[in-house]
Parts: structure tokens; C-alpha cells; sequence
């Protein structure tokens, strides 16, 4: 059985909640990188465009326009890719990455006037940081770093050359270094949050994982301790029982308590330990009705009406069920014969309370310090039973006062009315 501080959770509420919301997975990282990465190209393609748009004369013609069109068109598709389809982004910026890399190694063949880029810098150099980062989005880590040192070294060649201005060997390697330095640095940020995410994704799985394996061991335990308890209850008061019949109402009672124990059987095969099924205590008043009318000095039933008000989880049903018929067999076996009177009180909502049941007699009562350590159905098949699903039992009791067991569910605080007549009583 659970704990009585998951019982009692689950009596008001449900007990899964809302998922929480993983902050850092790779999905949410590859969302946010493909966003930013998108912004990041089109906020530097708006500012080189006049550039590009100046520079367009100085190459030859379409050819130059065509180019033109392909990489900041490519640009503003990829953001509305990124914002509204939120699908074949990063195809969309390797497509784009490669497009930029065949510009810059033709544009020997789009310069016209290689004179134009003498003091200007070709308009393809401002986007270089860009599409470095474009590849490091769209292509696994080793390409992407492959395509950091490449696309700069292949503009610093071209800006050597008279094609691209021809500013010697020293300006085209500086500006190739620059750009390799910031790629590399948009690169090893894209690829430490991806790591990072990842972890946290293994973690997460082997979390859960571990997680599972426990649930499944603790529902196999708590299976086995919900059997033990019914082959305890149930079966070995049964055959108790049996052994010790000499009257034909003795050997009456033991036969419906067989049978009894095998609905028990029946109940916990069909239900498992994890069933969070709600029982309304009407259903269980009306079974507990049931048997008290079956024994041969029959009980006293009093259910209130408040009861078909309430409800509880179906293992709390049995659990309460279970005690309130052990308390039923132990005044048939202990209390005197039919002479003695019997009850039976089932209550819904008594002072906070899902329900509440009193199982009392008139009959010989008991001093509870001299009940002998093996005798197991007062302690074990009732109150322990209760404790496990986060209920309890109070039993007042003396000689030749008649006995009076008290069953609720959750425990709560002491203090019903019931429960303070009979402690003070006692």
C-alpha cells in the first residue's frame, strides 16, 4: 500500500500534476539557435544591402543581380522560415551557406570594373559572419568548422586579388583572420549549448529511466504486501476459524469467511496496487451491509445519508472494508453469543473525514494490555492495515463493557464525536 501522505493526496486531488517544462533540452536550444541565427543574417543583410545595391554597376550583368537576389532574398526566407513555419530552416541555411561560398569563389568572374572595390570593401565581405554562422547551425560540427576556415581564406584570396580590390597579402589576411575569429566564436557557442543540451536530454532520460524501474518495484512490493495482508486477513482468520468450529453456526461462520477470503483474492487480482479508482462509500456501506446480515447474530446497520456524498480510492476501500469485517469477526468470536448486541455506524464527512465506521458490542470486552502478543487480527489486520493506506483505528475496550472499534479514513486529527464519547468512556 502507499504512503498515508499519497493517500491522503489523492483523495481531494489527482495525483500527477502538470508536467514541468524542460528549460534547456536540444529541441529548445535548436528553436532558439535557428531564431537568433535567422535574426543575427537579416539584420546584417538590411545593413549591407546599400552596399550591395551600390556595388551592383561594378559587376556584370545579370549575373550580379542574380546573386544579389539569391542571398538577401535567401535571407529574408529564412527568418519567415524561422518565425512562422518553424520547418527546413537549417536546410534552408546550408543551401544558403553554399550559395554564399560559390560567391565568393566567382566573383573573379562578377567583377566588371575590379576598380570599384579598390578603396570598398566587395559587399560579400560583410556577410561573412553570417553565413559562418548559417553553417554552424545547419551542419554537424566538423563541416561546420571546415567551412569557418575555408569561406574566409577563399575572400581573403579573392580580395588579393585585382578582382577583389587587390590590397595585398597583409589587408586580405587580416580581414580572412577576423572572420575566421568571429565564426569560431558563434561556432564554439552554438556547439557548447548543444553539449550542454544534450546532457541535460541524458540526464533527463536516465532520471526517468531509474524512475520507471522504481515505480515497477514498488508497485511489485506493494502488491506483495497487499497480498501478505489478505492471506493474513483474510485466509489465516479463515482457517483459524475452521480449525476452532464446534457448532454448527461456528463452522457457519467459518464457511463464509472461505468465501469472503476469496473475494478478497478475486478483488486484489482484478485492482492493481496502483489503481487510483474513486469508490463512493455508499458502494462500501452497501458491502459492508451485506455482511453483517451474514452472520448468524446479524449487526445492527446504521448508514447515514451523508454518505453516498463522499468517495475513496478503491485500495482504501478494501483496506476499510477489510478492518471493519475483522472487527465484525472478532466480536462474533470474542463477545458472547446472540445475546449480545451488535452495530454497525457508517458516516461520510464526520469532522473532515472521507468515512467513518464504528463496529461495536455489548458484549464480555477486553483489557488491551492482556492480549497475548500472538494474536494478530487487532493489531495487524486492523490497525496496521489501516495505517498503510493513511487511515486509523481506535478500539476502546474493557471487561464487561462491550468493545468498540472506530475506523477513519484519512486519519486526520483525532477528535470525531464518536471518538471523544468513547475515549472518555474508556
Amino acid at each position: 500500500m502507499s504512503a498515508p501522505s499519497l493517500e491522503r493526496s489523492t483523495a481531494g486531488a489527482p495525483l500527477e500534476t502538470s508536467k514541468p517544462r524542460n528549460p534547456l533540452s536540444r529541441a529548445r536550444i535548436e528553436r532558439i539557435a535557428d531564431r537568433t541565427v535567422s535574426a543575427f543574417g537579416l539584420v546584417f543583410g538590411l545593413q549591407s544591402f546599400p552596399t550591395a545595391l551600390g556595388q551592383l554597376g561594378a559587376l556584370r550583368s545579370p549575373w550580379g543581380l542574380v546573386v544579389l537576389v539569391l542571398v538577401f532574398g535567401g535571407l529574408a526566407f529564412t527568418v519567415l522560415l524561422a518565425i512562422f513555419a518553424q520547418r527546413f530552416v537549417k536546410i534552408t541555411m546550408g543551401v544558403l551557406s553554399l550559395v554564399y561560398f560559390a560567391a565568393i569563389v566567382t566573383w573573379p568572374l562578377l567583377a566588371d570594373d575590379p576598380q570599384a572595390f579598390a578603396s570598398d570593401k566587395p559587399w560579400v565581405w560583410f556577410l561573412c559572419s553570417v553565413f559562418t554562422a548559417f553553417a554552424a547551425v545547419a551542419y554537424p560540427l566538423w563541416l561546420a568548422i571546415v567551412y569557418t576556415f575555408i569561406t574566409p581564406i577563399a575572400y581573403g584570396v579573392v580580395r588579393a586579388l585585382p578582382a577583389g580590390g587587390g590590397v595585398g597579402a597583409e589587408l586580405a589576411g587580416l580581414d580572412a583572420v577576423y572572420a575566421i575569429i568571429l565564426g569560431g566564436v558563434i561556432l564554439a557557442i552554438i556547439a557548447m549549448m548543444r553539449q550542454a543540451a544534450t546532457a541535460v536530454d541524458v540526464a533527463q532520460s536516465q532520471a526517468l529511466a531509474k524512475y520507471g524501474n522504481a515505480v515497477r518495484q514498488h508497485a511489485t512490493e506493494v502488491e506483495r504486501v497487499q497480498v501478505d495482508a489478505i492471506v493474513h486477513d483474510s485466509v489465516l482468520t479463515t482457517l483459524l476459524s475452521a480449525a476452532s468450529a464446534r457448532t454448527p453456526e461456528q463452522k457457519d461462520l467459518a464457511a463464509r469467511m472461505a468465501a469472503d477470503a476469496i473475494g478478497h483474492l478475486h478483488a486484489a487480482e482484478a485492482s492493481g496496487p496502483e489503481d487510483q479508482t474513486q469508490v463512493g462509500v455508499e458502494q462500501l456501506s452497501d458491502r459492508l451491509v451485506t455482511a453483517a446480515r451474514a452472520f448468524s447474530s446479524p449487526f445492527e446497520v446504521d448508514v447515514r445519508d451523508d454518505a453516498e456524498l463522499h468517495s475513496l480510492p478503491v485500495n482504501v476501500a478494501e483496506a476499510v472494508y477489510s478492518a471493519a469485517v475483522q472487527a465484525m469477526v472478532n466480536s462474533m468470536q470474542h463477545a458472547g453469543g446472540e445475546d449480545v448486541h451488535r452495530s454497525v455506524v457508517v458516516r461520510g464527512g464526520d469532522h473532515g473525514a472521507a468515512v467513518s465506521v464504528v463496529v461495536s458490542d455489548d458484549g464480555r470486552g477486553f483489557d488491551a494490555d492482556e492480549v497475548p502478543a500472538e494474536r494478530l487480527g487487532l493489531r495487524v489486520s486492523i490497525r496496521e492495515r489501516l495505517a498503510k493506506v493513511g487511515g486509523r483505528a481506535t478500539v476502546v475496550s474493557a471487561p464487561g463493557e462491550g468493545t468498540s472499534v472506530t475506523i477513519v479514513w484519512p486519519a486526520g486529527e483525532r477528535g470525531s464525536v464518536v471518538e471523544r464519547e468513547q475515549e472518555a468512556a474508556g
